[in-house]
């Protein structure tokens, strides 16, 4: 949950998640629905297919516990480098490093470290650096100290370096202008058109295999940009800023098969633009849906 989303985000979704799903069984026995409904709100969800595909595997081949050789961990379904040696240390207290953004932040300053600390030279510079400095004993006590100087001490803009612990090692004669980034793409701007269709207090809902692969989204239309559209908002996605329109659609002799009429949207997995809007335009129109559960396909 921690990647790409900060930590006061985080919490109450992993405290709901962990009343919802306490243990690898849990995760590996819900649907994709479940776990990607558990999930809505925290982005970037091919995170939680990935958390599933890994409790199934630990289930399976680890008789439902998570092994502690950082190798084994790294074979799990969306685990790389960072996940691995952080579980294995701090739940197992093994000696291997860490780099993530605080730690990257504090070790390229007292390396004076001039390649950027994203591309592939300054990623495998920051390891070997962490993997010199990690000891073999308090593995866990170590690390959780060079996170928390990043976050509190060795800060992005204005670093506290007159009361660092570790500065007379630092050889960053500008900290402030260090770590060094590669420039970020420019931001594209987007437009993507769905539509509202309701029919006797359903709603037609279309189940997507691109962006949010699995999760319920309003029905695409790629037409009627002339029409006057029901609902408008705009939300970023990556690198691209997206202008959501919604029109509103007469009910379809037929629809396709990955689209289904819902009596209630609550218990159905929905990214969170899709969900506002479906949300807003029901309430609008007065279609109050009274059971959570999905209508049989057409």
């Amino acid at each position: 949950m921690l990647q790409q989303t900060q930590v006061a985000t985080v919490i109450p979704y992993y405290n709901k998640w962990l009343r919802r799903f306490p243990d690898f069984a849990s995760v590996s026995c819900a649907s994709q629905n479940d776990v990607l409904h558990a999930w809505q709100g925290l982005g970037y969800y091919d995170r939680a297919r990935n958390l599933r595909a890994a409790a199934s595997i630990v289930q399976d081949r680890h008789s439902g516990t998570l092994p502690g050789d950082v190798a084994a961990i790294r074979k799990l379904p969306g685990v790389g480098r960072y996940i691995a040696n952080a579980v294995a240390t701090f739940a197992f207290n093994q000696a291997v490093p860490i780099v993530e953004a605080n730690s990257s932040r504090v070790l390229a300053r007292l390396l004076d470290m001039r390649a950027p600390i994203d591309s592939a030279i300054g990623r495998e510079k920051l390891w070997a650096f962490a993997a010199q400095l990690v000891p073999k004993r308090n593995a866990a006590r170590f690390n959780s100290a060079l996170i928390d100087l990043g976050a509190l001490v060795c800060l992005p803009d204005k670093p506290k370096c007159s009361v660092c612990p570790v500065k007379k090692f630092c050889r960053a004669k500008n900290p402030g202008a260090l770590p060094i980034k590669k420039s970020k793409p420019r931001t594209k701007r987007l437009i993507e058109r769905h539509a509202f269709v309701v029919s006797n207090g359903r709603v037609l809902l279309e189940q997507s295999s691109a962006r949010w692969r699995g999760m319920w989204i309003l029905p695409r239309f790629e037409t009627g940009a002339s029409d006057q559209p029901l609902y408008r908002s705009t939300f970023p996605f990556t690198h691209h800023r997206i202008a959501f329109v919604v029109y509103r659609r007469a009910t379809p002799n037929r629809v396709s098969p990955t689209q289904h009429w819902f009596e209630s949207i609550d218990d159905i997995a929905m990214p969170s633009p899709h969900r506002r809007a479906a949300q807003a335009l029901l309430s609008a129109t007065q279609v109050a849906p009274s059971r959570r559960r999905r209508s049989s396909k057409l």
